[in-house]
């Protein structure tokens, strides 16, 4: 085997929000790739709108820098175990891992994920310790802890023997000895990237192969195929075999040619074993197929993701309000974005349903499944989108249902609540532990569906202080049957818009999730019953005025604030017999069946004994 020493490969891992893009900003700036007067925005790396506005990254992306004479791809992967998809495809991009930890926080669900990921595919691992500046930061433990996980999760003897560095991403600095020994760079770190992540390995006489590992577009040259150079040489106008996923190959012609520098994606003439490039010329290439020799055409391995274990329907807006705010709402529209959707995220599957104008949309989570209507509100697309249900599975006969790893650290007065509400879902604590600081860490399993709702319920309970990370762990026998929801909804009984006069009633039934003015519908949820069953009420009737009520006579009429929905909650929200009406503008709760009649005959049948 022949080694590239002019050239390194490492992804960034991570649980959310403990650093992964602030370091990579600092590593751009310490390598030159600005200019020392060069406006530039924080977490250059998230692009995209709903990364900045949610502070997550959501898409792995990859920059590179140049330290001495070494180029350095890094490539920067999610956080969040719903986008596990994107990690698995950037792992095989890379020949090591930068695993980032937070230095008060240490490690939790969806570090151990993404970890699992890089010691399944046996990759060197790097410990950086991050905002090791924390007030409340507690290093050795963490350190402990991060060892204990590597244990945990059976990594072999070479993989726990793994080098640590003490960071402060914000101020770009590191050190290899300890936290109140930081150098004033980054240069420990990149010393330790050198040394410990391994330049990539290639035969000298092997034919090209090259992995496709995801896609973009250019509004100049078309779809792009970012792949990784596995053996051989590239070159622009070459013709090479395309190994297709259906076991089939096409010769086609390299059009265009791109490698990566700092931020931006230059041309190459050519490209040697290790890089990462982009290739056009290829319409209808999807994730996971192989650029090959024509003479010599070997496909690698597909790419092999986790199954989706979250399923939700999406099909057009059927609401008497379609077609207001959108401009997209036909079913062919609709199934083609989906259909787009599928190509480029190969975490998420589609399944038609015995509707023509309604499809299955499979993920990793909610959040995965929430940030796909999100992108189509914003495209323009109207949408009914139903509740989240559990992708379930049969295992030797018996219904077995998807598992959650769930981590929450609250303060020690509100631990006795959350476990009372982990308890009615089934929940079960496989560890508890107090730092003696106040806050109290508990481990928890606990069925997919049970948290299906809990974040905003959790929130609630603990006054906004707590925090929660989950991610899948596995299967396990169904647990029968869980009532998370105990308050019924407020249903308009007809059309037209609200009135504060009905609202001022209505105050007292629950809470409201819809203001004066806003037009309504029959069937609609206007709010949350302070009961448990639904309550069909007429949120439009006015005040009639007589002569001794004149209307410069009327009170000043003082209204509780509405509560507005997100779509995340909506989501949550929502039960078996409701949906989402999802527009550019508006996100609307509403009952499946709209007609009070027809949805108490469906009750009245589903009580009848068979």
């Amino acid at each position: 085997m022949q080694i590239r020493q002019d050239l390194r490969n490492v992804a960034i891992v991570a649980h959310v929000d403990h650093g992964k893009t602030t370091l990579v900003d600092a590593m751009l700036w310490q390598t030159g790739t600005f200019r020392a007067n060069q406006d530039v925005n924080e977490r250059v790396m998230d692009s995209m709108d709903l990364e900045r506005e949610k502070g997550i990254t959501i898409l792995a992306k990859n920059t590179a820098v140049r330290y001495g004479e070494t180029k350095i791809n890094i490539v920067d992967t999610p956080g969040h175990a719903d986008f596990g998809g994107e990690v698995e495809r950037a792992l095989t991009m890379v020949d090591g891992v930068l695993l980032l930890v937070d230095a008060s926080e240490g490690p939790l669900p969806q570090t151990r994920f993404v970890l699992r990921k890089a010691l399944e595919a046996r990759l060197p691992v790097i410990l950086v310790v991050n905002k090791v500046d924390r007030p409340d930061a507690r290093v050795a433990e963490v350190v402990d802890e991060a060892y204990a996980l590597f244990l945990d999760l059976d990594a072999a003897d070479d993989q726990i023997e793994f080098p640590i560095v003490y960071c402060n991403a914000r101020e770009g600095r590191a050190s290899t000895t300890g936290p109140d020994d930081l150098a004033a760079n980054l240069e420990p770190l990149f010393e330790t990237l050198l040394a410990r992540i391994p330049a990539p390995a290639y035969e000298a006489d092997h034919p090209l192969q090259a992995l496709v590992t995801n896609l973009d577009a250019s509004p100049y040259v078309g779809r792009l195929a970012i792949c990784r150079v596995r053996h051989g040489e590239i070159r622009r106008g070459q013709q090479i075999t395309w190994c297709k996923a259906d076991g089939t190959s096409e010769r086609i012609k390299v059009t265009e040619l791109y490698v990566t520098e700092a931020l931006d994606r230059v041309d190459a003439e050519s490209a040697g074993p290790g890089e990462i490039i982009a290739v056009a010329g290829l319409p209808e290439v999807t994730i996971g197929e192989t650029l090959a020799d024509p003479d010599d055409a070997r496909a690698l391995p597909l790419i092999r993701v986790d199954e989706p274990s979250l399923a939700m329907t999406i099909g057009i807006n059927t609401s008497p309000l379609a077609g207001v705010d959108g401009k997209k709402l036909t079913a062919r529209l609709v199934k083609n974005r989906l259909d787009q959707e599928t190509i480029g995220n190969v975490s998420i599957r589609l399944i038609d349903t015995d509707r023509p104008e309604t499809w299955e949309v499979q993920g990793r989570g909610e959040l995965q499944l929430a940030i796909l209507v999100e992108q189509m509100r914003r495209e323009g697309f109207e949408l009914t989108v139903g509740k989240p249900q559990v992708v379930t599975r049969l295992i030797d006969g018996k219904l077995h249902e998807p598992m959650e790893r769930l981590a929450i650290d609250v303060p020690e007065e509100f631990s006795g609540v959350v476990i009372q509400m982990l308890g009615l879902r089934k929940g079960r604590m496989e560890g508890m532990v107090n730092h003696g600081t106040g806050w109290v860490r508990v481990d928890y399993l606990v069925p997919a569906r049970g948290l299906i709702g809990f974040r905003t319920e959790f929130l609630t309970e603990t006054r906004g202080t707590g925090q929660l990370h989950h991610v899948f762990e596995g299967y396990e026998p169904w647990h029968g049957e869980l009532r998370t929801r105990t308050n019924g909804s407020l249903v308009a009984d007809r059309r037209g818009p609200a009135t504060a006069y009905s609202i001022l009633n209505l105050q007292e039934r629950g809470e409201l999730f819809v203001a004066p003015g806003i037009e309504l519908y029959e069937g609609m949820i206007v709010g949350v019953n302070a009961r448990a069953e639904d309550l069909d009420v007429n949120p439009t009737k006015e005040k009639h005025l007589t002569n001794h009520r004149k209307a410069f006579s009327e009170e000043l009429v003082r209204l509780v604030p509405h509560r507005e929905l997100s779509l995340e909650q909506a989501l949550e929200f929502i039960r078996d017999d409701e949906c989402i009406e999802v527009t550019p503008v508006s996100v609307r709760l509403r009952k499946t069946v709209l007609d009070f009649n027809e949805r108490k005959q469906a009750a009245k049948r589903m009580t009848q004994p068979r």
